[in-house]
């Protein structure tokens, strides 16, 4: 292993044997400061949530809230609420700050969405399952990927 590489994560060797073009980052969007070419609008996060059908992954830019109202209507639930922290690794296999549409959709294939808005980006970063650590990669490649929806989920 070269000096200075980073093992990859699980995310990045599952994209790797899929054949799946991303560009590994270590990122800690919370902490680091961002590089040039990225803002926080870029970064996405990806919320575990339960509704009357079970899991839900909605994904998300930082800089914008979640509509429970919108995804639970779009998942076919009544309602949907957050995952408990202290249930979300047992749920989802990922702690907080860790969660990703990969794998998950790979362990769990919950239904997936992400906000529309993505549609708009030539680019999006989500978590590569380890916190500090992420993925570029292009809007329709991760939902063609993980079975995820393009929809309108944000406040």
């Amino acid at each position: 292993m070269k000096k200075g590489k980073l093992k990859k994560t699980l995310v990045e060797q599952i994209l790797d044997k899929a054949g799946i073009v991303h560009e590994p980052l270590a990122l800690n969007a919370l902490k680091d400061e961002l590089p040039d070419g990225i803002s926080k609008a870029d970064i996405y996060k990806t919320l575990a949530l339960t509704g009357n059908n079970g899991p839900v992954i909605g994904i998300l830019p930082l800089t914008q809230h979640l509509s429970e109202k919108k995804l639970a209507k779009v998942s076919g639930n009544k309602k949907v609420s957050m995952i408990a922290q202290k249930d979300l690794q047992k749920t989802t296999g990922y702690i907080h700050g860790a969660n990703n549409p990969v794998g998950i959709h790979q362990k769990h294939a919950f239904p997936i969405f992400i906000d529309e808005v993505a549609l708009s980006k030539s680019f999006m970063i989500v978590s590569a399952g380890e916190v500090g650590r992420s993925i570029r990669i292009q809007p329709q490649v991760l939902a063609d990927f993980v079975h995820a929806s393009f929809v309108d989920i944000s406040e």
